[in-house]
């Protein structure tokens, strides 16, 4: 069986999030609107399959939300250009770090970013 690998990824988002949700927007004070609303995620699934998760509202066997609010209602496609350079890593606390560590970046680079 192949070892479970975790990725993290980058969703962009509409920009009415910035608008519509004010968690985000609080989360965002550096947000100058230039930039794209992002979302920043890990993943043990092809980041595709990820994404396809939060759009449908995908729930566990359990019948818990697999899928973030944010990326349902604002999620608009992946940006792989943000993530690739990003080696999958063997652990899901590396990977919940690595996310942190991306969505910290991104923010400083003056994005707007969601994490969890």
């Amino acid at each position: 069986m192949p070892k479970t690998e975790y990725r993290v990824y980058v969703v962009e988002l509409s920009k009415k999030v910035f608008s519509e949700n004010r968690k985000f927007r609080e989360a965002n004070p550096q947000f100058n609107g230039v930039l794209e609303c992002l979302y920043v995620g890990m993943t043990s699934k092809a980041p595709k399959e990820r994404f396809e998760q939060h759009k449908k509202g995908t729930l566990s066997k359990k019948g818990h939300n697999l899928s973030s609010s944010i990326v349902r209602k604002y999620g608009a496609y992946l940006r792989p250009s943000l993530y690739n350079h990003i080696d999958p890593m063997p652990t899901r606390a590396q990977a919940l770090k690595m996310e942190k560590i991306l969505a910290l970046e991104l923010r400083r680079k003056k994005y707007a970013v969601w994490f969890n």
